[in-house]
């Protein structure tokens, strides 16, 4: 039995010498098409590799793009006060009262306009913003507790100023609400305390605030201002 390599001999040496040459050259040439394959492939790898990172890379901006973009463009957080924080410091224009602080039914009259504390419902009123006028018990009962009230004449305060107000609340223990009528455009009450002024944005609103916030020198300090009523109008 022969095998393919004594096919391919040749009784002629230079015949066979010619053979073997073709038999190395295929043979090379089969190596180089291997060779040049795999080099191919490798490339392939690499340039997927490159993509897949130039992706990988791109979408990793894009992510810390957004997260900035979020801390950038979010909503200012709402404005805190520590509570009970008063310092005893005078405020120009707060007016000082001595009220009651029992619990009737029907309405009151109050000795303020807007009431800053007296007589007042059993039922406090939630904390929050309203669009609508609020009974004045329900809300002073709120203020036994700590809260401060905010009340503007709709008449004489527009949007950009009632926003200018909701910008300056902490986010509980305080109530926004229209108050028509009243001898000043705005009010800032809390329990036995009161400033009148024209400005929603004058720099003293946010003093009360510091100053009268949850103050435990209100009747029932750490008491809710939730879980009651919800007024009308309750945003």
């Amino acid at each position: 039995m022969t095998s393919p390599s004594d096919k391919r001999a040749s009784g002629n040496p230079a015949k066979q010498a010619q053979i073997d040459l073709t038999v190395k050259q295929q043979r090379e040439q089969k190596r180089q098409e291997k060779l040049a394959e795999y080099q191919k492939q490798v490339a392939k790898r690499k340039r997927g590799k490159l993509v897949w990172w130039v992706v990988g890379s791109t979408a990793a901006v894009a992510v810390v793009g957004l997260v900035i973009a979020s801390f950038a463009f979010a909503p200012a957080p709402p404005t805190s006060y520590q509570a009970g924080n008063s310092t005893g410091r005078e405020i120009s224009g707060v007016e000082t009262f001595q009220n009651r602080s029992d619990h009737v039914q029907g309405a009151v009259t109050y000795e303020q306009n807007p009431p800053a504390g007296g007589p007042h419902n059993p039922i406090w009123l939630n904390c929050g913003v309203y669009t609508q006028p609020q009974q004045n018990e329900n809300a002073v009962h709120s203020m036994e507790h700590g809260a401060v009230w905010i009340t503007y004449d709709p008449a004489r305060v527009d949007q950009a100023g009632i926003d200018a107000l909701k910008a300056v609340m902490p986010s509980s223990y305080a109530l926004l609400s229209p108050y028509p009528d009243m001898d000043t455009p705005i009010a800032v009450s809390a329990w036995n305390h009161q400033l009148k002024l024209d400005d929603p944005n004058d720099p003293r609103i946010a003093e009360f605030f510091t100053e009268y916030w949850r103050s435990q020198n209100a009747p029932e300090p750490n008491a809710a201002c939730s879980g009651a009523i919800d007024g009308p109008g309750k945003a």
